[in-house]
């Protein structure tokens, strides 16, 4: 049985709410800061209704997973994940438990990493127009889906407002510096690869991933959240083929249903049928048991 979906936690936090994004929100706790991370779930640039129940159970517990699995070969912000260690700032621990990330507080370095394991989604759509992603040159005859020979580092460049804007490294490296550019992107790779191969050994495909990086005392942390359903591509093996648009093990089925239903595009869909939130529930849940071996309720 899943839990009622979160949609807001602004009425159950005693400290200073610094941001609210589509899924995440950022209190200031002086030295350090909370993330809360609630089920609302967008596409489409919109925030849908209703939230989802469990969604963002899902990404935070993934998130403190990964930080874990990856923090002898890169440093991150994570504190601590244990609402009870907030006291009174937090008014109904319960509700929250699971869902928050006490981090250190780092400058945000306004690039966002991707790495492309695989030629589909917006390097497919790229690659069709112009032969390369980002500006970097691919062979012809490559096919949608087709593993690449080499990941590919293709940065983009952090609008609070809007979309990335997908810009060659050559950019990248004007606006923080080649030596900063460089290393970001080395490590970016580096945590790709990983991620990879531990996937692989579960029977999942990951076809692409992002990554967001901060400063600290000029520490390069890795911040935000890693290889959730929401940062990265997904696709179960058994459903990988050329050619197609694969089912990836996400909020899939929000966007098939806003797709294939008469939605003008144009304003905010209407709330979200029953069945396709409750198919949504089920795919985070799946892919959170498949990279961790647990249930949501160990």
């Amino acid at each position: 049985m899943t839990s009622p979906a979160l949609s807001t936690a602004v009425d159950y936090v005693k400290a200073p709410l610094v941001y609210k994004g589509k899924v995440r929100e950022l209190y200031d706790l002086g030295e350090h800061y909370l993330i809360v991370v609630t089920d609302r779930i967008s596409a489409f640039d919109y925030v849908l209704d209703p939230a989802v129940p469990e969604k963002g159970n899902v990404l935070n517990r993934l998130s403190a997973f990964w930080f874990e699995q990856t923090a002898s070969i890169q440093n991150n912000h994570v504190v601590h994940t244990d609402v009870y260690k907030l006291g009174d700032i937090i008014t109904e621990p319960e509700l929250l438990k699971n869902r928050i990330m006490v981090t250190r507080k780092a400058e945000r370095i306004d690039i966002e990493c991707v790495v492309r394991g695989y030629i589909t989604g917006g390097g497919w759509r790229q690659y069709v127009q112009t032969s390369a992603i980002n500006g970097i040159e691919l062979r012809e005859g490559l096919r949608k889906n087709e593993r690449l020979e080499q990941p590919l580092f293709t940065p983009a460049a952090k609008n609070d407002v809007g979309h990335d804007e997908d810009i060659p490294f050559a950019r990248m490296q004007e606006m923080i510096g080649a030596e900063l550019a460089d290393e970001l992107r080395d490590r970016s790779i580096r945590l790709y690869e990983f991620a990879r191969a531990y996937c692989e050994e579960r029977s999942i495909i990951l076809a692409d991933c992002k990554f967001e990086f901060g400063l600290i005392d000029g520490e390069i942390i890795l911040i935000d959240e890693i290889f959730t359903p929401d940062a990265s591509r997904f696709w179960a093996k058994e459903s990988y083929e050329y050619d197609t648009e694969i089912d990836s093990m996400d909020k899939e089925p929000v966007r098939k249903y806003l797709l294939d239903s008469d939605w003008d595009k144009n304003s905010k869909p209407a709330p979200l049928p029953q069945h396709v939130v409750d198919e949504t529930t089920r795919r985070y849940l799946n892919i959170y048991h498949r990279l961790t071996g647990s249930y949501l309720t160990e």
